[in-house]
């Protein structure tokens, strides 16, 4: 079966930027975090040794593989088509040795420096933009994505969104302006329930913040949580190297998605 096929039948499209969530005009960089955001989602550490999850895993690293090589990419934006007979799709890869590789670990006491950092910026109002016209002004998914969107943080990030709705740089999307009381009173009952399940898996497998983010992933692979994951795989999408694909010792850079 091809890598197309198997996208379809893995990730419900054999769009690769689509498997990705990116666009055909993602930036390399945005395509590095798109694979990077999506492989821990899926990582087979965290899925306690699921063989769909390896698969999965493997399968995002070819198609990262083929985006990020310029010819390759230029025949598949052209024809719709991927060399199977090349290199990266036929090499016995050690994919997740390639994959620690490209991400480097951080720590929990950087992801708590750089949120300090990153709120009420520029940056984020972008990023947030971006998730509002994606998701077309659906909360749940805007606070599901949306880097340190814990329910607290929700009356400050409608009001950067309602400002630039209101300045008409943002359309106002009805899914937004005239969201139900009883889905918003859903939503903080959802956010209510992961945050008490967060505090006691945090008090039982007694994380501290000088636990590396691996180690901090696999304590976490028994909860379902998806604001947790989510948040994680953006911190350390914004964290990890962005350039090199060297040592694995390189070091950290705070850059911009």
């Amino acid at each position: 079966m091809g890598l197309l096929e198997r996208c379809e039948e893995l990730f419900k499209t054999s769009n690769l930027y689509e498997v990705l969530g990116v666009t055909k005009e993602a930036s390399d960089g945005d395509v590095r975090r798109g694979y990077y955001k999506l492989s821990l989602q899926v990582h087979p550490d965290r899925a306690q040794g699921d063989e769909l999850a390896t698969e999965k895993f493997q399968v995002l690293g070819k198609v990262y593989d083929v985006l990020k090589d310029k010819d390759q990419r230029a025949v598949y934006d052209e024809q719709g088509t991927v060399d199977e007979e090349s290199d990266c799709m036929n090499q016995d890869r050690d994919w997740e040795e390639y994959w620690r590789l490209l991400f480097p670990k951080i720590s929990l006491d950087d992801i708590l420096q750089f949120e300090k950092k990153y709120k009420d910026t520029a940056e984020e109002k972008e990023d947030l933009s971006r998730l509002y016209m994606q998701y077309e002004g659906d909360m749940d998914r805007i606070m599901d994505a949306a880097l340190f969107a814990e329910d607290q943080e929700e009356p400050r990030i409608r009001a950067v969104l309602q400002g630039l709705v209101d300045a008409e740089e943002l359309p106002a999307y009805r899914t937004f302006t005239h969201e139900s009381a009883k889905k918003k009173s859903n939503r903080k009952r959802r956010a209510d329930k992961e945050r008490k399940e967060a505090e006691e898996m945090q008090k039982e497998m007694g994380i501290s913040s000088n636990d590396s983010l691996e180690a901090l992933i696999k304590r976490r692979q028994k909860s379902s949580e998806h604001g947790f994951n989510s948040l994680i795989a953006g911190l350390e999408a914004k964290y990890c190297q962005s350039g090199s694909k060297g040592a694995k010792g390189a070091g950290k850079k705070k850059g911009k998605k």
